[in-house]
């Protein structure tokens, strides 16, 4: 394969063109790396060595003033002023294991408003009589002192109704049934339209336990013709023991009205509260038999 074509007249003057360019490029090369000019290598010349300054001496520095020796070698231990620049850490990498809990909100509390006293009873309960009773009794009257009482009021006692006497304005009465106070405890009174339209304030009842007989039931002997049986008691505070018939009365209050070989029955003289002791061994270190105060013929038997 023929490459160039000698007998093209354009190709001759193509050919002569590269060759006159290769040539310059050349040449211009070599001047930039070699040059075409001789020069003479210069040899450097020895620096003088200092000499060593005496002290005192001074040294003339180019183009200014002379300095002294003593001066350059107390400028070598001239306190170094170090200024520290402002250093900001950088801010730390997020804990994983932290994360952000709201503030507990504390409510304040509300402020409680005060109540508003209650109205004043319409109608007034002063006093009742008795106010102070014994659990156990019968039945018995109650009165009861104020004002605006009306006829159309009952007396309540512990929210029951009771039948009402009205006497004025400022009285009523009634009578308590025994099971009222059957318990010890107290018991409200107040006085009131069935309605409750019209009220009174409250009065309190005191019940109380009854006395009871410090004995101990210990023992009985019948005789063979069964005409009086003797009961054998024991006083609890001495130990005494005492030998009763029916209708003795002993403590001061408490009279026998029943003999039998399980119970003795005692009633209160005073207050006509029957009072039954259960047969027991007592205490084996009693005293010697002994009599109460003996029966009398004017008092009852009878509760």
């Amino acid at each position: 394969m023929q490459l160039v074509d000698l007998n093209k007249p354009g190709e001759k003057k193509k050919l002569i063109s590269a060759g006159v360019l290769g040539l310059a490029a050349i040449i211009v090369l070599y001047w930039v790396f070699i040059g075409f000019g001789s020069s003479t290598p210069t040899t450097a010349r020895p620096q003088p060595t200092p000499s060593p300054q005496r002290a005192g001496q001074t040294t003339q520095r180019p183009n200014g003033p002379a300095v002294s020796q003593d001066v350059q070698d107390a400028a070598k231990f001239t306190e170094i002023v170090y200024q520290t620049s402002s250093y900001n850490a950088p801010d730390a990498r997020r804990n994983i294991f932290a994360y952000y809990e709201p503030p507990v909100v504390v409510k304040a509390p509300s402020p409680t408003p005060t109540p508003s006293p209650s109205p004043p009873p319409p109608v007034l309960l002063v006093s009742v009589s008795p106010s102070n009773v014994y659990a156990r009794t019968g039945d018995f009257k109650l009165e009861v002192a104020g004002d605006k009482f009306t006829s159309a009021m009952r007396i309540y006692v512990d929210g029951r109704e009771l039948p009402t006497t009205y006497k004025n304005p400022q009285q009523v009465s009634t009578t308590v049934p025994a099971s009222f106070i059957a318990n010890p405890g107290a018991r409200n009174v107040v006085v009131r339209t069935p309605d409750n339209q019209l009220f009174s304030n409250e009065a309190t009842i005191n019940v109380a336990a009854p006395p009871t007989p410090n004995f101990s039931y210990i023992g009985i002997i019948s005789p063979e013709n069964r005409v009086a049986d003797t009961a054998v008691v024991q006083d609890k505070s001495n130990k005494n023991v005492l030998s009763v018939y029916k209708g003795d009365v002993i403590g001061g209050r408490f009279r026998v009205t029943s003999i039998s070989d399980k119970e003795l029955v005692l009633t209160d003289t005073t207050l006509k509260i029957k009072h039954t002791l259960a047969m027991t061994e007592g205490d084996k270190s009693a005293g010697p038999l002994s009599r109460p105060t003996p029966r009398v013929d004017a008092e009852d038997d009878e509760p």
